[in-house]
């Protein structure tokens, strides 16, 4: 007789538990409350002890002083008192009420003496303590909360824009360890979305690069043909300005999302001979529109990359030049040094632009009074690519209206 197989029994549960695991005596744990209140309990245990032993001794030798005898007597017969503490009783022929006044009297001013003594003394001691207590105070203080100025530090070069800096904090696992380490957690996984979102940029301008080149080559092919209509050479020039439009979005990204990073290979650099190239660059486009270049241009050399200075000087020159006044209008490109850092500055007539629009002309895609909509001044990226190249290099742009119209851009960089 055939039997019936048993029914399979369920899998064991997993034991293993990815929440950190508990100590075995949690309340031994070395926390900064413990070690804070352990340092300074100690410190005042030891302080209360070394201020008892010295009230002790001051005590004892003011007894001793007190204890010393006030009078003696040095005749026989005759009785004559001789007193170093109490020269009262030397008078001659004292009554023995008046002698037991004197006594009296410097008894009390030997003890007030002794006490006075005794206080003076411990102020001091005090005092002394004081000092000491404070700079020990201080001193280890600074050394238990030499973690926190560690962490600071790493947050203050996140900040400026290095995510591969961690704080790898080692010592007692206390609350400044555990905090050390869930920050440095947070900064893992913020450099792996900052790196997934610059690699996909990158890897899309590059894909968007050859259909690009593509339409680019057949439309000049097409408008190289004598024989094609006219309305087919007006669509032809339509669409080639629409893809140089297209390839200048596509390069724009790629710049930024390469000048997000941190520059590694640095070279010198002069700001004037990158401003002064900016500059013939769009002379011409300049000379068309009736703009003025001038400034003067002194060395200021930095350590970067050229090639992306240069882009943070022609974007700069090339929004002053056409965000420009009609007629009668200027640009002036200025380079020097000044507190120990290079600083660019371009500056130009144009309309008048409200402070409060400032912020908004460094985010990508935006213009003055115009967002995301097109144009045939730009894609909308040229003050965002000059704030993230000055960014990578350590350095920083600032705008302000001009009076009378215009903008001040001023970017400085650490030489």
């Amino acid at each position: 007789m055939a039997t019936t197989p048993a029914p399979p029994t369920a899998p064991p549960k997993p034991t293993w538990d990815p929440r950190r695991a508990e100590p075995p005596f949690p309340w031994l744990r070395p926390t900064i409350r413990i070690r804070l209140t352990l340092l300074y309990g100690g410190m005042f245990l030891i302080a209360g002890i070394m201020l008892l032993s010295i009230i002790y001794l001051l005590a004892a030798q003011a007894l001793n002083t007190g204890a010393e005898p006030l009078f003696k007597i040095v005749s026989g017969t005759s009785i004559k008192v001789s007193s170093d503490n109490c020269p009262a009783v030397q008078a001659g022929n004292l009554s023995l009420d008046e002698f037991n006044v004197a006594i009296s009297n410097c008894i009390d001013h030997q003890r007030q003496t002794a006490l006075d003594d005794l206080l003076s003394r411990s102020l001091l001691a005090l005092l002394g303590l004081a000092i000491i207590a404070f700079a020990f105070g201080y001193a280890m203080a600074g050394r238990v909360l030499s973690p926190l100025g560690r962490i600071t530090r790493t947050a203050r070069a996140v900040a400026g824009s290095d995510l591969s800096r961690r704080i790898e904090l080692d010592g007692p696992d206390d609350e400044l360890k555990e905090l050390a380490d869930t920050f440095d957690d947070m900064l893992e996984r913020l450099q792996r979305a900052f790196t997934a979102q610059q690699r996909f940029v990158g890897n899309a301008s590059h894909e968007l690069r050859t259909p690009l080149a593509i339409n680019r080559t057949l439309l000049e092919v097409h408008l190289s043909d004598p024989g094609a209509p006219v309305e087919l050479q007006q669509l032809g020039k339509t669409l080639l300005a629409t893809n140089e439009r297209s390839e200048q979005l596509v390069e724009g990204l790629l710049l930024l999302a390469r000048s997000d990073n941190q520059i590694v290979e640095r070279k010198p650099v002069d700001l004037a001979e990158v401003a002064t190239q900016a500059v013939d660059q769009v002379y011409a486009e300049a000379a068309a529109k009736g703009v003025a270049i001038r400034g003067e241009r002194a060395a200021a050399v930095v350590q970067g990359n050229g090639v992306l200075l240069e882009r943070i000087a022609l974007n700069l020159v090339q929004n002053a030049v056409r965000y420009n006044v009609p007629e009668d209008g200027w640009v002036e490109v200025t380079t020097q040094v000044q507190h120990g850092q290079a600083v660019l500055v371009v500056t130009n007539t144009g309309p008048v632009v409200p402070a409060y629009e400032i912020d908004n002309l460094f985010e990508p895609f935006r213009r003055l009074r115009t967002e995301r909509t097109g144009s045939d001044k730009g894609v909308g990226l040229g003050l965002s690519i000059a704030r993230s190249v000055a960014r990578a290099h350590g350095g920083h742009i600032a705008a302000e209206p001009r009076e009378g119209g215009g903008l001040v851009m001023r970017v400085t960089l650490p030489i």
